[in-house]
């Protein structure tokens, strides 16, 4: 009795750690056919789906990502290591795909807010469909096609591979996706094959247009479209990693053949900061003063592990360029 005692609270505390669920379908399986045929959905959802929330729950268990929602992942995409990178992306895209999905009641005409916007963007409706379902029918291989809302608020259709998706940081065109077309062959092999034509033709009969509407309000007035947008800086993003290994190996005192390499490479990425293309928000001479400050230390800091400075040197150098990096990060 105490054995099981013991094991059942063993599974509970395992559950209660796991961040990360599978979400319960709407409906049955069979209810998507004749458009997606039942064992392809239960195939897709509890198999699929499944798996990359394991895999990104094993994969964030006892790291600085436990601790992150899923969508401040994404964001930092191009820093990940491939199994939360893939795994959080398989989640989000999927969560995404069934919640858009509505095979019984579904509401064949977007809000009017929604009509002007893709209007705007594409023209028409059927512009809308044959821009969508070109960028899911050309894309490589596997991977998604979407609808997104871009930080300046506007409609996009892009198109990524694997489980990538437009909030991450490694994405051409980015944004908050509306509607997610998955275009692996795990989504519709069983019943159509290579003919991927038709299951996107199909997939249109599925799209609830109220629930795609909500999300595109939704969109519009979140905030995350201004760390998306904040969030394209991307050679600040390389020069803070850089700066993170630079600053964890001084105070660990690492060797000084080992912090050359690593003090080299942050001045070169100071460099490539100071001269790289800013985003509207730091746009000004005090954030252009603050970036010649940081390559100033950068080079001071090179030089000085170079020439086998003190410790104490190195640190207060190392510090003084914290405290301009903590200045940009309080604007984003």
């Amino acid at each position: 009795m105490r054995i099981i005692l013991f094991l059942s609270l063993l599974i509970c505390n395992e559950l209660l750690a796991q961040p990360f669920y599978l979400p319960t379908l709407k409906f049955n399986y069979s209810a998507y056919e004749p458009y997606i045929d039942a064992k392809t959905m239960e195939i897709h959802h509890s198999k699929h789906h499944q798996g990359y929330v394991n895999k990104l729950n094993k994969a964030i268990q006892g790291n600085k990502y436990e601790q992150m929602d899923l969508r401040s992942i994404l964001l930092n995409a191009s820093h990940l290591p491939d199994n939360v990178k893939n795994n959080s992306g398989g989640h989000y895209n999927h969560s995404l795909f069934w919640d858009i999905l509505n095979p019984v009641q579904r509401n064949e005409n977007p809000s009017n807010e929604l009509k002007i916007a893709i209007k705007n963007s594409f023209g028409s409706m059927d512009s809308l469909k044959m821009i969508l379902g070109t960028a899911a029918a050309k894309q490589f291989g596997s991977g998604w096609a979407w609808l997104i809302v871009t930080p300046d608020k506007k409609l996009a259709v892009s198109s990524t591979s694997n489980q990538d998706n437009p909030i991450m940081d490694i994405s051409s065109i980015r944004g908050i996706p509306i509607i997610g077309i998955d275009v692996w062959e795990h989504a519709y092999y069983l019943k159509y094959q290579n003919k991927r034509k038709d299951y996107l033709e199909n997939i249109w009969s599925l799209l609830d247009w109220k629930i795609i509407s909500n999300k595109y309000i939704e969109a519009c007035n979140d905030s995350f479209l201004d760390r998306i947008r904040d969030d394209s800086w991307k050679e600040m993003k390389s020069f803070h990693l850089s700066f993170l290994k630079t600053k964890d190996a001084i105070e660990k005192s690492t060797k000084i053949s080992d912090l050359s390499l690593l003090s080299s490479n942050l001045y070169a990425n100071s460099v490539i900061l100071v001269d790289s293309q800013r985003p509207e928000k730091f746009n000004s001479n005090e954030i252009s003063n603050i970036l010649n400050s940081i390559k100033r230390y950068c080079e001071s800091l090179d030089k000085c592990i170079k020439s086998e400075k003190s410790r104490k040197t190195l640190l207060s150098k190392i510090y003084n360029i914290q405290e301009k990096v903590d200045f940009i990060k309080k604007m984003r």
